[in-house]
């Protein structure tokens, strides 16, 4: 493997993660930074958890858009039915639309088997037709799946997942499922834990996007850089100035070209993926 989309070494890929939460949740963790507790619903969290979809998905797409930058966009399924319109918008602007299961607050690992293959099928078929696009990428809450989730996921006709981090290039799943496409992602450029797990600025978005080039620059070998936004963060204006700075910085680096992970896939299907069992 020799180069990615365009012919060139190091593919950047955006994410964009845009979630929702189940009627009466809200996140585990907002600005404050603690739970509430007490079993009362956070609505502080839950306003500022909203801001995806009353706002923050609409800069973004106008944002790539300007850029010309196609992105992949993980959306939860319930958002094609609370705002079809978005998911309609993501499809029509050329994005790759991937699957990030039905809602935030529902943990695939907490599920049993059925329960877990139903929200895989609800949240695909729901966003399959608020799109038009039926999505063949997965990201699950939290980043997080069960045992049997790639199994699963491939038995649904998922061609990729998210859902691991053992690894800097993909790799190929053998599951009972059958086969299905492994891309590692990346947390160095990651909107959530610098804003509100670190507390930085985001500057440091843009910072640690730098930084992380410069490092693969020097490496010299193929490569790609996961840069994630969600649309109740970086969407706001500071996180986005810091988005539009690490699009034009890859924009006039030489080595970059910008892909989708499905476009990741595509590169490597004819070249052949090494497999590992699950």
């Amino acid at each position: 493997m020799g180069s990615w989309p365009e012919g060139r070494r190091l593919a950047v890929v955006v994410n964009v993660m845009y979630e929702q939460w189940s009627p009466g949740s809200a996140p585990g963790i907002g600005p404050m930074g603690n739970p509430l507790g007490g079993g009362a619903l956070d609505y502080q969290a839950l306003s500022w958890s909203d801001y995806g979809a009353r706002t923050g998905i609409g800069r973004l797409l106008d944002q790539l858009d300007s850029a010309g930058v196609r992105a992949s966009v993980y959306a939860s399924g319930i958002l094609a039915e609370t705002a079809p319109e978005t998911i309609a918008a993501v499809t029509a602007a050329g994005h790759e639309l991937c699957a990030h299961a039905w809602s935030q607050d529902v943990l695939l690992p907490l599920l049993d088997e059925a329960a877990e293959r139903d929200d895989i099928a609800r949240s695909t078929e729901a966003l399959a037709l608020a799109g038009g696009v039926r999505p063949v990428g997965w990201m699950s809450p939290r980043c997080t799946p069960s045992g049997r989730t790639a199994s699963l996921l491939a038995a649904a006709g998922y061609r990729w997942t998210g859902d691991v981090f053992d690894a800097e290039l993909p790799y190929l799943l053998d599951t009972a499922g059958g086969p299905i496409a492994a891309l590692p992602f990346g947390l160095d450029v990651n909107d959530l834990p610098l804003f509100v797990r670190y507390g930085a600025p985001a500057r440091e978005l843009f910072e640690r996007f730098a930084y992380l080039l410069g490092a693969l620059r020097r490496e010299g070998r193929p490569a790609y850089l996961d840069v994630t936004v969600h649309a109740h963060l970086a969407a706001r204006p500071a996180g986005a100035r810091a988005l539009a700075e690490i699009l034009e910085l890859a924009a006039t680096t030489p080595e970059c070209c910008f892909a989708t992970r499905g476009e990741i896939v595509d590169a490597l299907v004819g070249r052949g993926l090494s497999a590992s069992s699950s």
